[in-house]
């Protein structure tokens, strides 16, 4: 899994590369789109290029992460693998809180900083999941949503190396809600080996989890699909609409359990 270096520089990066190489790429893709209108609304106009890293993507996971995925499903207990999702889950309370006040949503940003000091305390280090049964549900944040609020409307769809679908204001935003986790610097603290072991283990146990909660949902969508890319970028766009709280994004659509 990459670093929290390469989850930081990635989105910058594809995105940068992208602007850049915009003014040479065709105004449509090869597969040109009957609908002009269909094609403002998809807005990807790198769709070649997502579609190569797309391929890329999908052939690694079926190769890769999906047997992972499985493997860990198949030897890890379910009560082991729901300790591991929270302490996750918990450790990622810090940034969507910082989000939440960035937005001026002090409401949410209250019931976060509760649900982490609830979770850390009694839920042992983020290991159960006290604050639900307190009715301190988790709340949404993060910077692309953040940039979203603060008025960047939707931005051309990207495809990025291993972390998979999103835009260019969310992989920006992706890239500042990783250097703005507290946990690198706190770990920087003893020595920078501990730095890395932390990044290792905390993208590997973020990614393995979120991959293995959504075997089923990503194989129904790839069994139904004439063409997994378009269904995928449909998909993704909906989830993601639906958490900036956009009108129009509750069509049903397979179950995802939070998956980038």
């Amino acid at each position: 899994m990459p670093s929290r270096r390469l989850a930081f520089a990635a989105p910058l990066l594809a995105a940068s590369f992208l602007l850049v190489s915009c003014a040479d790429m065709p105004n449509k893709p090869q597969a040109q789109v009957a609908d002009s209108a269909d094609y403002e609304s998809n807005n990807d106009p790198f769709e070649s290029v997502n579609r190569v890293i797309f391929d890329v993507n999908d052939f690694l996971d079926r190769l890769l992460f999906k047997p992972i995925a499985g493997l860990y499903r198949a030897t890890v207990p379910p009560p082991v693998r729901d300790r591991i999702a929270d302490i996750v889950s918990n450790m990622g309370e810090p940034v969507t809180f910082a989000n939440n006040l960035l937005q001026g949503e002090f409401n949410r940003a209250g019931v976060t900083l509760e649900r982490f000091a609830i979770n850390t305390t009694v839920g042992v280090g983020g290991s159960f999941e006290v604050a639900n049964e307190w009715k301190l549900y988790k709340q949404v944040g993060d910077f692309g949503q953040t940039l979203y609020v603060w008025g960047i409307g939707d931005t051309p769809y990207l495809v990025l190396p291993l972390l998979g679908p999103s835009n260019i204001r969310d992989a920006i935003g992706m890239g500042v809600d990783s250097a703005m986790s507290p946990w690198q610097y706190l770990a920087r603290i003893r020595s920078r080996g501990t730095r890395d072991k932390l990044d290792i283990s905390y993208f590997g146990a973020d990614g393995i989890t979120r991959r293995e909660q959504n075997i089923e949902g990503l194989d129904a969508l790839r069994a139904g699909s004439l063409d997994f890319y378009a269904q995928m970028r449909s998909v993704m766009r909906q989830y993601r609409n639906k958490q900036l709280g956009i009108k129009g994004s509750e069509q049903q659509m397979p179950k995802f359990e939070d998956y980038e």
